[in-house]
Formats: C-alpha cells, structure tokens, sequence
C-alpha cells in the first residue's frame, strides 16, 4: 500500500460564499448543516433526505436554507455538496455528486472497498473537484504534533468502544467501518502508511454484521499495532497508546487528556488549541475549494482507510463466529 495518502491533490479556485448543500438529516447531517450555515465562507442552501420530515425538521432548526425534494435539485443549488447518508450508501451519493461536477466531503467510510475508494478519489482528481472524508480527528493529532514528530512508533494500541447505539445507526456496515476505521486512518499516518501485514478476528452480536472486532497490523520493517473495535461493550472506551524509542504518548479520547513521556514536544491542551475539530474539517473544505489552502483530510486518505478497514474485515470474517 502507498506510503502516502497525501500525494495528488486538487486545489479549488471557486470565487465567493460556497453554495453548500446536505445530503441526509441524521445526526452528522445536522452537524454539518450548523456548521455551513454559521460559516462566513459558505452559504448553507438546505438539506434532501428520503424522509422529508426530517429534512423539515433540520432546516426548520436551522432557520437557513431549504427542503429539497431530491438530489439532481439539491445539486442544480449547489456548488459543493455533504454526504451524510447511512455509510452503504456513501460511495454511489460521492459519485453521483461529483459526476454532477460538485466538490464532495463524505462522511466516513468513503466507500466499502479500496477499489471504489481510490476510484471515486480518482475521479475528483480528474474532474478538477475537491473531495474530503470524515476523517476529522487526524486534525486533533496534526494540531498536537504527533505527524510530525520525525521518528515512526514501535507500538500503536488502540480501543474504540462503546454499547450498542439506540437507534441502530450505523449498523448498515461492520464495526470495522463504523468505529475502527478512525483508529486505522490515524495509525497509518503515524507509521507513514507503510503496510506490510494484516490479521483480524471477530464476532457479531446484534446484528447481521461484526460487531466486536480486533486487528493486528504490521508496518514498516518493525512497527506493530494491535487495535480494538467494538459497538456491543458495556462501557464506553476510547484511547490510544503510541509508542516510541524515547517513551509513550497516551490519549484518551473521552476526557481529551494526554500522557507523554517521550522527547516530544507534543501539545496536551487538545480542547484549546481545537475545540471542534467537525467545524475545522468542514473549513478546511471550504477553504480547499477557494483556494485558501491545500486539501487536508483528501480522497486518497479516505481510500487509504477504506482499503485498510476491507483487509481487516476480509481477516476477521474468516475466522469470525456467531456470539
């Protein structure tokens, strides 16, 4: 796999408030509509969902934009659009926005497999679009310093989990894609994204799909990480442990603390330096698009970790047993 998710990039050259419309009115579906709608650099249009109640609700809350009654209208509005619809549908939704010639920011996973992860990333490439994934805590770890420390981790663990979620959401997918995908994103740019070994076990609970899942995965000549996803645990549990020649760095992603021993000086006041890391991604995008600044969260981070989450989920479905 790549090294590098970051090589091949568009830079937007759009003049003026980016007309910004939402795909879905669930709960990322109305983060992200405060967010636009709040930002100086966008002009929220409104939101289309299947359930036009909901989208009724959302936009009423809101008290900007419109309910679209479907998406060829919402993208005719549009200069950029939000997916965030349930995760199985991620990838058709990105590729219908940006055949439409509209920038796109999808939630995670961007798609199901690497290979329509690196398509639809190609595809923004060759249309000249911006394309962003989800993918908002590694903004937490550039902001801290930890990519760009100069030295990879020996060791990288980390726990994901929690009970199941009431209202079933997320459950279209595995935990692998649901959960464990953000640990896989942040430890491969930790390690430079150099893959050498995947293995995976699991089991499901309450649902059709994994719902309790673990990886291994190697990197580089000696780099090791063991990671732990689950949507069927009793308590809520989200922390990671890096590594290196020099002492460890801890994170608990609950309190936002951090431990460090190493040489490092890595920043520990998470909250103060980003308080909210959704609006500085959903910035970062509009920001791509008028050519403020280059790309941070791309496509080709979201096919990495797509590509990833499948070689795990791959593992795990083959030694997984029914709990």
């Amino acid at each position: 796999m790549e090294s590098s998710a970051r090589t091949a990039t568009v830079v937007g050259s759009h003049q003026g408030k980016v007309r910004v419309g939402v795909i879905g009115a669930g709960v990322f579906g109305g983060y992200h509509a405060q967010k636009f709608a709040s930002s100086f650099h966008s002009e929220f249009v409104g939101v289309f969902d299947l359930n036009i109640e909901n989208a009724g609700k959302l936009v009423a809350k809101i008290g900007k934009g419109e309910v679209f009654s479907s998406f060829e209208a919402i993208a005719d509005a549009c200069d950029a659009l939000v997916i965030a619809t349930p995760a199985s549908s991620h990838a058709f939704l990105t590729r219908k926005a940006l055949e439409a010639g509209k920038h796109a920011l999808v939630e995670k996973p961007l798609a199901l497999t690497g290979v329509e992860a690196r398509a639809l990333a190609k595809l923004a490439l060759d249309r000249d679009l911006v394309l962003s994934v989800g993918h908002q805590e590694r903004l937490v770890f550039e902001a801290m310093g930890l990519f760009a420390t100069g030295e990879r981790p020996k060791r990288v663990e980390a726990v994901r989990m929690g009970p199941a979620s009431p209202d079933g959401r997320c459950e279209d997918v595995s935990v692998v894609f649901d959960l464990m995908i953000h640990d896989l994103d942040l430890t491969a740019e930790l390690f430079g994204g150099d893959v050498r070994g995947v293995d995976g076990s699991g089991h499901s609970a309450h649902t059709r799909l994994l719902d309790h899942a673990t990886s291994e995965l190697m990197f580089g000549v000696n780099g090791h990480a063991r990671l732990a996803a689950s949507r069927c645990a009793e308590k809520r549990e989200r922390w990671m442990k890096i590594e290196y020649a020099s002492g460890t760095v801890e994170i608990d992603f609950l309190t936002r603390t951090v431990k460090n021993t190493t040489a490092f000086n890595i920043r520990a006041d998470v909250s103060a330096i980003l308080p909210d890391p959704l609006k500085a991604a959903d910035e970062a995008f509009l920001a791509a698009i008028q050519g403020r600044a280059a790309p941070v969260i791309t496509g080709g981070v979201g096919a990495r970790a797509a590509a990833m989450a499948e070689m795990v989920e791959s593992c795990a479905l083959a030694v997984t047993v029914a709990a």
